[in-house]
């Protein structure tokens, strides 16, 4: 049973979030992300995706505050 206890900021984000952490590990070469057990993974990989995932949502958001 997953004891993640995240909850996204705004309802309704986890479908969109999934789908990006989907296109992230694509974009880094981590195949069948969506089917692999994340137990199988390295803490490096897991860590890689996640990472990444940060690092895009920062440059969004940078990209379009306010000038």
């Amino acid at each position: 049973m997953p004891r993640n206890t995240n909850k996204p900021a705004v309802q309704g984000a986890t479908n969109f979030l999934n789908q990006f952490k989907h296109e992230v590990a694509n974009e880094l070469g981590i195949t069948n992300y969506q089917q692999v057990d994340k137990g199988s993974l390295t803490s490096r990989e897991n860590g890689y995706v996640g990472g990444y995932m940060v690092r895009k949502m920062i440059q969004y958001a940078e990209q379009n505050m306010p000038k």
